[in-house]
């Protein structure tokens, strides 16, 4: 409809013109985390131009739809307009929550992913330690059984010939009598520090030395465990668990164990843990898997911000469109005065004069006292029922509601240019 008041009039244009900067400084900041997002892919320069033509279009058909709601009544041109933007917002959106949300996680990210391998390389510390002490405890045992069979060797004899429900210790007895079997008749068995008692001798310092690398690996496992922290880097903490584990013997853990194939704990792969988000070419599907799986508040609180800048965008300009293009019961009035060849405050208060006051108070103005401009007006008024057609003593008669009686006196209030020279012109 016409402006408001002159006071009301001088108080909206400022707001609305506060509000169109508003929307532009917030297309700014939006411009910027789409480019920051599709630098990630995209050269510099190809991202400036892409991001520039996307957010530009995106402002335009925001404004286009505020403004199609004081032009036109075409609904399809709406929705045609509507559907484009929802596009285009959609593009902006996921490169502005994929830079935000780098950005957000540029510092925890990689924490996060750091304390996860502590955690992992702790676990995995933790189930070989377990290997290791059953099999040095074992291990024990071995060597304390060995120095007993050594000296029953020395002292007895025939100590090879015994059965062991030991495996390991079996397959020595075994072995010690086959070694003394290739000697025939040259060794005899019997007691005295023969070729058995030097066998027996022999595997006990083997499982010795085996028993002090298992010790040796459960000593550098349990430094590894005290001097790694959280945060260390995802290299340094597998590098140093990697020079760890594979210190550790394997081969005599499982021949001490003597439980068939040993199941070794497994070690993390580095690709698990990388901050995929270094290289920049992987954090839109970082982005959104982490978002559609395992959401947190910084995936949402971002996705958030990128959505609310985009829809911030459109409101304001849908809602101060109309303020530019005026509302179209306003340009109504002024095509009305066209067809007169009038100003609109002119031709308004022309119209106000004819005004005479009806049932109820109620303003109305007799049909056969209008111009041609003046008819069309009321006509449109009437089909939007905004006017009431009646007929009084056989004269039909245009019943207006409050409120267009209301404005269009209020747009008199700040008189124009060619009002004042029609009034000054009259006295």
């Amino acid at each position: 409809m016409a402006p408001a008041s002159s006071n009301s009039a001088a108080i909206n244009r400022p707001l609305v013109q506060g509000l169109f900067v508003a929307s532009c400084l917030l297309s700014v900041v939006s411009w910027y985390t789409t480019f920051e997002g599709m630098r990630l892919y995209l050269s510099v320069w190809f991202s400036l131009l892409a991001s520039i033509g996307l957010q530009t279009a995106l402002v335009l058909v925001a404004w286009l739809i505020g403004f199609s709601g004081a032009v036109t009544r075409h609904a399809g041109r709406r929705v045609l307009m509507i559907g484009v933007y929802v596009v285009t917002a959609i593009v902006s959106i996921a490169f502005s929550y994929t830079s935000l949300y780098t950005w957000f996680s540029a510092r925890e990210r990689p924490a996060t992913i750091e304390r996860k391998l502590y955690d992992q390389l702790n676990g995995s510390a933790g189930e070989t330690g377990k290997l290791l002490t059953s099999a040095i405890d074992e291990q024990q045992k071995h060597v304390l059984a060995l120095q007993e069979m050594t000296e029953a060797e020395k002292t007895h004899g025939l100590i090879s010939r015994a059965q062991d429900a030991d495996p390991y210790l079996a397959d020595i007895r075994a072995a010690v009598a086959r070694e003394a079997q290739t000697y025939a008749e040259n060794y005899r068995e019997g007691a005295g520090a023969g070729i058995r008692y030097s066998a027996f001798d022999r595997y006990t310092k083997l499982a010795e030395q085996s028993l002090q690398r298992m010790q040796r690996s459960q000593t550098e496992l349990a430094a590894f465990v005290s001097n790694t922290k959280p945060l260390d880097s995802t290299e340094k903490q597998l590098q140093a668990y990697r020079q760890v584990y594979d210190n550790v013997p394997w081969n005599d853990v499982e021949q001490t164990l003597h439980s068939g194939q040993l199941a070794k704990p497994s070690v993390p792969v580095y690709s698990d843990f990388v901050d995929r988000t270094v290289s920049g070419q992987e954090d839109l599907l970082v982005a959104f898997q982490e978002l559609f799986t395992a959401p947190t508040a910084r995936h949402v609180f971002a996705l958030m911000l990128a959505a609310f800048i985009d829809i911030v965008v459109f409101l304001l300009a849908f809602a101060t469109g109309p303020y530019f293009f005026g509302s179209m019961e306003h340009r109504w009035i002024s095509a009305g005065a066209a067809l007169e060849g009038l100003d609109h405050q002119i031709f308004t208060r022309d119209f106000l004069r004819k005004l005479t006051p009806g049932p109820r108070g109620m303003a109305r103005v007799e049909a056969s006292a209008l111009t041609p401009g003046e008819q069309q007006l009321c006509l449109l008024w009437a089909a939007r029922k905004l006017a009431v057609v009646t007929e009084e003593d056989g004269r039909q008669y245009y019943m207006l509601e409050q409120g267009i009686h209301e404005q269009l006196l209020e747009s008199l209030a700040s008189q124009q240019f060619p009002l004042r020279a029609s009034a000054a012109a009259s006295r």
